[in-house]
C-alpha cells in the first residue's frame, strides 16, 4: 500500500492544525455559521438530521490494519461504537461532536488518513476493483494509477469550486468491479493492440436526479498523458458545466447537451494546451509510485488445499460461504474472503468498533495486514490462504460477520435515508431489514441465486438504486414517503439504468411487492440463468402483471 511521504504528511497535518483553529474560532463564536459551513465542508463534515457526520477519505477502498483500528478508536471515543462503509469506499461516522473533530482528524493523520475533498463541489475520492492486484481476470492493477490520481488531484487548485462534485473509479480486470460508466469520469486500464499500456476513457455517467450511463470519449490514451486528458476534461467542465441550477450542473449534463462529439471537439481542443506540458507522466514517477504496490510475500503453496476441500466437505455451512463469499486468487493457495456486512437486524455497511478491531487483527493474521472496502459496503481480505479459511470463517461466523449472502438479494446497498440523512425523502433503513427478515431462508437466498437489490432514501441516489437489478427509491409524496421500484438496472460490463415498474408502493408493501418479483423470475427463468437476464428476456409485463394485478383498485398505492 501507499504510505506517505514527508510532503503528504505535512500537508495533512497543516490541514489538521487549520481546520481545529477555524472550529475554535466558530464555537468561540468568531466565524458565523456561513463561514464555517464551507470550511467544515472542506474538511468531511456535514450537519445532518441526528447530528454532525464526518466522511472520511478511503483512497480506492485500501487499508491498513492499524488504519482500521484507528477506526474502532474513534467509533468508540467520538461516536455511538460503531461506522457505516458508504458506496464511495468512504467510512461515515454519524454521531460525533463538531468540538471533537478536530481531534478525530488529528487521530487520522496520525495513521495517514484525512476526510479532505469528501465534500464540495471537487474532485472525490477515487474508487476501483477492491479485488485489485490479486483478481485472476485483473489485467492491469489499477491501484497505482489511482494513487497518481489522487495525488494529483488533492488540493487542486483549478478545481476546488467545479460546478458540481465529480467522481472517478479506475478498472483493470476484465470484469468491471468499479461501475467505471456510471461516474463523471470511468477509466479503463487497458493494452493496445501494441502492448503499450493506456486507458478507455468514459465520460458523463452518474446516478442521481438524471442517470446516465458514461459515452466513451477515447478509446486509448497512452499512459504518459493521463493526467493532462483528465485536466483538460475537467477544465471544460469547469469552464462550461452549468452552474445557475445545480441539478444540471453535473458533465453528464454537459455531455448530453452538446453531445459526445462536439464534448470531445473541445476537451481536444483543451488538450493541445496541455499535452507533453507539465503534468506529463514520466517513468521514473509511475515507478515510484507502483513500487508502493509490489505483492506482500507470497508463499509457494499448491493450487488447492487438500485440507480447505476436506472441510466444504464436512460443514455446509462453510462450504455455502467459500461458495459465496470465497473468490479466486492470482496466486496458487490463495483466495480472497467477503467479509459481509449485512447480517439480518444490522443496516447495510455498518459495523461496530469490536468488530473493527476484530477485522484488523484478523488482517494481520490471515492477510498481511490489509483490508478493502466495495462499494457494496462490504469489507474484503484480500490474501488469504486456503488453508487458513475455515479458521477464519469461525472467527468471523462467531461475530456476525459471515452472512453466506455475496451478490445475492440480501447483500443489498443502502444509504442511511431518512434515520440520518437531511436530503432523504423517505427512510431506507427500514425497508432494507423488512426484505432482510422476509428473505432470511438462506436455502431460499442461493435458489434465487444472483440478484443484486439497492436502496436510496432519495433521488441522489447514494444507494445505487438505479444499477440494481431491484431498485428501490424513497420518494415524497405529500409529506408521506413511498417507494418506487425499478427492475432491469446493473453495473458492470453492461451497465444500464433500471426502469420503474409503475406506481409507487407504501413501506409496509415493499417486502411483499419484492417476493412477487422474485416469483415471477423463477416461475419465468430458464435453467441457470439470473434474475437480470430474465428481466431482459421477457420483458417488464410480467413483472408488473404479477405486481400490480391484485393491486389495480386498492388504495395501498398512489400515482408514481
Amino acid at each position: 500500500m501507499y504510505r506517505y511521504d514527508d510532503y503528504d504528511q505535512q500537508l495533512v497535518d497543516e490541514r489538521v492544525k487549520q481546520y481545529a483553529d477555524q472550529t475554535r474560532r466558530y464555537l468561540a463564536g468568531e466565524l458565523t455559521e456561513e463561514e464555517y459551513l464551507p470550511l467544515r465542508l472542506q474538511n468531511g463534515l456535514y450537519v445532518q438530521k441526528q447530528a454532525p457526520m464526518l466522511r472520511v477519505a478511503i483512497p480506492y477502498g485500501n487499508l491498513r490494519s492499524d488504519q482500521v483500528r484507528m477506526f474502532a478508536h474513534i467509533a468508540r471515543t467520538y461516536d455511538k461504537g460503531y461506522g457505516h462503509f458508504s458506496t464511495r469506499q468512504n467510512i461515515q461516522f454519524n454521531w460525533p461532536k463538531i468540538e471533537d473533530t478536530p481531534k478525530i482528524l488529528a487521530d487520522l493523520a496520525s495513521v495517514q488518513m484525512h476526510a479532505i475533498q469528501t465534500s464540495g463541489n471537487c474532485i472525490r475520492n477515487t474508487t476501483s476493483d477492491p479485488f485489485a492486484g490479486v483478481a485472476a481476470d485483473e489485467l492491469i492493477d489499477p491501484r497505482p494509477w489511482c494513487e497518481l490520481i489522487r495525488q494529483w488531484s488533492t488540493f487542486h487548485p483549478e478545481f476546488a469550486y467545479l460546478p458540481r462534485k465529480f467522481k472517478m473509479a479506475v478498472n483493470g480486470a476484465k470484469e468491471d468491479r468499479a461501475i467505471i460508466r456510471c461516474h463523471d469520469i470511468g477509466l479503463e486500464v487497458r493494452q493496445n493492440e501494441t502492448g503499450e499500456l493506456g486507458f478507455r476513457v468514459f465520460v458523463g455517467g452518474g446516478l442521481g436526479r438524471t442517470p446516465m450511463v458514461g459515452k466513451e470519449i477515447t478509446d486509448f490514451i497512452p499512459w504518459q498523458h493521463l493526467l493532462t486528458y483528465l485536466e483538460a476534461i475537467l477544465r471544460v467542465y469547469n469552464r462550461f458545466g452549468r452552474r445557475d441550477n445545480k441539478y444540471k450542473a453535473r458533465i453528464k449534463i454537459l455531455v448530453q447537451a452538446l453531445g459526445i462529439d462536439a464534448f470531445r471537439e473541445q476537451v481536444e481542443a483543451e488538450w493541445v494546451h496541455l499535452k507533453d506540458g507539465p503534468a506529463t507522466l514520466t517513468q521514473e514517477e509511475v515507478d515510484r509510485v507502483a513500487a508502493c504496490f509490489v505483492d506482500p510475500d507470497y508463499e509457494n503453496l499448491p493450487a488447492i488445499d487438500e485440507g480447505f476441500i476436506a472441510k466444504q466437505a464436512e460443514s455446509v455451512p462453510f462450504a455455502k460461504w467459500v461458495e459465496r463469499n470465497v473468490r479466486g486468487h492470482k496466486r496458487p493457495g490463495y483466495a480472497s474472503a467477503v467479509i459481509s456486512l449485512k447480517k439480518t437486524g444490522v443496516p447495510p455497511g455498518d459495523i461496530t468498533d469490536a468488530q473493527l478491531d476484530l477485522v484488523a487483527d484478523w488482517a494481520d493474521r490471515y492477510s498481511f495486514g490489509e483490508v478493502r472496502s466495495t462499494h457494496e459496503q462490504n469489507l474484503v481480505l484480500a490474501d488469504v490462504k486456503q488453508s487458513n479459511l475455515f479458521a477464519l470463517w469461525e472467527e468471523l461466523r462467531a461475530h456476525g460477520l459471515a452472512t453466506p449472502n455475496f451478490g445475492l438479494l440480501t447483500d443489498m446497498i443502502c444509504c442511511p435515508g431518512g434515520d440520518f440523512c437531511n436530503l432523504a425523502n423517505a427512510k431506507s433503513i427500514p425497508i432494507a431489514e423488512a426484505v432482510q427478515q422476509r428473505f432470511d431462508d438462506l436455502d431460499y437466498l442461493h435458489d434465487i441465486g444472483e440478484l443484486e437489490l439497492n436502496i436510496s432514501g432519495c433521488m441522489n441516489a447514494c444507494g445505487h438504486h438505479h444499477v440494481g437489478h431491484i431498485g428501490i427509491l424513497g420518494v415524497d409524496k405529500n409529506g408521506e414517503e413511498w417507494y418506487q421500484i425499478t427492475i432491469g438496472g446493473r453495473q458492470g460490463n453492461e451497465a444500464g439504468i433500471g426502469k420503474v415498474i409503475g406506481r409507487s408502493f407504501a413501506a409496509a408493501d415493499v417486502p411483499d411487492v419484492i417476493e412477487k418479483l422474485v416469483a415471477t423470475y423463477i416461475d419465468n427463468r430458464h435453467e441457470g440463468e439470473r434474475f437480470i437476464d430474465t428481466v431482459h428476456r421477457v420483458g417488464q409485463d410480467p413483472f408488473k402483471a404479477r405486481v400490480y394485478g391484485e393491486q389495480q383498485n386498492e388504495r395501498k398505492v398512489v400515482n408514481g
